[in-house]
């Protein structure tokens, strides 16, 4: 089936990782098409299967964001989430900047874990809502550095409605159906709003999004 979502799950944990499996392949619109326990493993999958979704521990030997990298660089068409037991700061910035599209930690639910991978898979980005806060501030503490007032006020109308849909975790093409525009467009506006926010990726926008929509980002 074309919209099947095909998943590589990476841990050196075989009880976790075959739980997680067996957690994923009882739907029916996810199958999970490799296991392994490496981070050389992971690149190897992930470049041999070239899944939507990659689920890749951190703490794996030959390290999680090594391969991370590697596969950043081999497979920019996959999706990499990092599934964790790490909380730490540091290593959620890391992976982030490195090109992960979703940070996860250890002890969600199935529902949760398949609600994130169906996400990431239709080109939304997640992050654990509990570390979304404190990742927020080392995100735009850069943007905020001798400005004044929002970063947002750089943005006209139209990159401001762009930017509410990817707070809203909507995919360019959803977005692009809604603003009656084309997925094209969509991506033009993205790149420029990028440029002025000065974040690196949608991830970073998106958590941008979300924290001054709090301040009153309409």
């Amino acid at each position: 089936m074309s919209d099947v979502i095909r998943v590589v799950v990476v841990d050196d944990h075989p009880l976790f990782r075959e739980g997680v499996a067996a957690t994923l392949d009882r739907e029916p619109d996810l199958e999970v098409v490799a296991e392994g326990d490496s981070a050389d493993a992971a690149v190897r999958l992930g470049q041999q299967h070239l899944p939507h979704v990659l689920l890749l521990d951190l703490s794996l030997p030959g390290g999680g964001l090594a391969a991370l990298s590697a596969l950043t660089a081999a497979c920019p068409a996959v999706h990499v989430v990092m599934l964790t037991v790490s909380d730490d700061e540091a290593d959620v910035l890391a992976a982030l900047r490195g090109g992960a599209r979703g940070y996860v930690v250890k002890g969600v639910t199935g529902r949760e874990l398949r609600h994130v991978v169906r996400s990431v898979a239709a080109g939304e980005v997640f992050i654990t809502p509990a570390l979304a806060g404190t990742m927020l501030l080392e995100l735009t503490t850069a943007t905020r550095a001798g400005s004044v007032g929002s970063p947002l006020d750089l943005l006209t109308a139209r990159e401001r409605q762009i930017l509410e849909g990817v707070a809203a975790g909507r995919s360019n093409k959803e977005i692009a159906r809604d603003l009656d525009l084309t997925e094209k467009t969509v991506k033009h506006y993205m790149t420029n709003v990028l440029q002025k926010l000065q974040v690196r990726n949608r991830v970073e926008a998106a958590l941008l999004a979300q924290r001054e929509g709090r301040r009153g980002l309409s």
